[in-house]
């Protein structure tokens, strides 16, 4: 089984073209989608569009979830998108599952299978993303026994063998780059929701950075012919700085900054 797993589209359906060729050429068997899939200031109708067209697996993130909040209570990226869709686009993406078990032994989530605007893999240290510890991974999985844990959230490509488990991040097709300035999880995605679990409670993370340094589209190319999961994280070209330009026509620089070069700042 070869198996393509893509995150974090955020509405760069440019990107998104251009890792779905990438994943064409590469012959995978199935794709699957770990949500937030139109919050950005970008082409979120388009995108789920062809989303729609490619019916693959998808799970619902924290940013597809807030679509039917109060508008009061989003960023500018999410307030984009919900004016760009229709109610029946909204409805369908905040009814996306929050887990599925897309194979076998695969469980697929956005943050962690119970949260989804918890870091999986990283924790916020200095401002910035570091990788977490085996422990705190743990303690977030909490019940989950697949032996292959989908995650994305916080647009960082990692892989951690954890105990027998093996967690992926694929980083992100559409935004490698955000500021997280601590606010709550319905605020936008370049101003993120960071927030970790702390014992048996969560609290917002310390205002943080998290940068791909590249403008690259990523996903991650999984593979069992051996008995055993393989992983290749693959990092695409396609045209950033037109999709620079379209975050610039819709009055952000922040965006136009993180698509051209994969840093936040």
């Amino acid at each position: 089984m070869r198996l393509a797993v893509i995150a974090d589209i955020h509405g760069n359906v440019l990107a998104l073209e251009a890792v779905l060729l990438d994943i064409t050429h590469r012959r995978a068997d199935m794709t699957v989608n770990l949500g937030d899939c139109v919050s950005g200031p970008l082409w979120p109708a388009e995108t789920w569009a062809r989303l729609q067209q490619l019916q693959m697996p998808t799970v619902r993130g924290n940013h597809d979830r807030c679509l039917n909040d109060a508008p009061d209570t989003f960023g500018a990226s999410d307030a984009y998108a919900v004016a760009k869709l229709s109610e029946a686009d909204r409805h369908a993406l905040v009814q996306l599952p929050q887990v599925l078990n897309p194979l076998p032994g695969v469980l697929a989530c956005h943050g962690t299978p119970e949260h989804d605007n918890v870091y999986l893999l990283d924790q916020v240290v200095g401002g910035g993303m570091m990788l977490a510890t085996d422990e705190q991974i743990m303690q977030l999985l909490g019940e989950a026994t697949e032996a292959l844990i989908l995650c994305g959230h916080s647009h960082q490509a990692r892989m951690v063998q954890c105990g027998r488990r093996l967690a992926v991040n694929p980083g992100s097709v559409g935004c490698p780059a955000y500021v997280d300035d601590g606010a709550s999880a319905g605020s936008s995605k370049i101003v993120s929701p960071g927030i970790i679990a702390s014992t048996a409670t969560l609290q917002t993370t310390p205002a943080h950075v998290s940068e791909a340094g590249s403008p690259h589209a990523r996903y991650a190319l999984l593979d069992d012919s051996s008995g055993l999961w393989s992983v290749e994280f693959v990092a695409v070209a396609y045209d950033w700085n037109r999709a620079a330009e379209r975050a610039l026509a819709n009055q952000r620089p922040d965006w136009a900054q993180a698509l051209r070069t994969g840093r936040a700042r």
